[in-house]
């Protein structure tokens, strides 16, 4: 099974395919296919930029042709409200990949990433990182953490349907 995770953001997209060969009752390895992020310029324009983040996933998800798109369930401290509407607009564009594509969409919040990888709903950036790395059996990333939050969400996905 293919896992593509996505890292929503309005300058950067992160993105990470995983491959999972678990089936049912057995325990598989998880493997790394593909990581990157997809990057818009400000300057840019509102349309233009979700415009790139849509055809950049499109391409991504026609190159690997994952079996699930996950990604984190939305959350905003109610002091940023204009964060969180731009951050629904890309989270938008992914869910559309996801129709268009029909690609089945999953949400997991993001404590439950965290605790899903690094052992603690609140852990930080950089054990989420090293807990990406350890599962994947990667060299230290000098991918940004858009990418690694991306491959965490994926992985999230993966520990949390694997059997026993």
């Amino acid at each position: 099974m293919r896992i593509l995770g996505v890292d929503p953001g309005l300058v950067t997209t992160g993105y990470g395919v995983i491959s999972d060969s678990s089936s049912r009752g057995t325990r598989g390895v998880v493997e790394l296919i593909e990581v990157g992020v997809i990057r818009t310029k400000a300057d840019s324009g509102i349309a233009a930029r979700l415009n790139r983040i849509y055809r950049a996933l499109q391409e991504v998800v026609s190159e690997f042709e994952p079996d699930v798109l996950v990604i984190e369930k939305l959350y905003t401290h109610y002091r940023h409200p204009a964060t969180a509407i731009l951050m629904g607009h890309v989270r938008g564009v992914v869910c559309l990949v996801s129709g268009a594509s029909d690609i089945p969409l999953v949400s997991i919040a993001a404590t439950h990433v965290k605790k899903s990888v690094a052992g603690r709903g609140h852990a930080g950036k950089e054990q989420v990182g090293r807990m990406v790395e350890r599962y994947l059996s990667l060299r230290p990333m000098s991918a940004p953490s858009d990418a690694t939050d991306a491959l965490a969400i994926a992985l999230s996905y993966v520990l949390n349907r694997r059997p026993g």
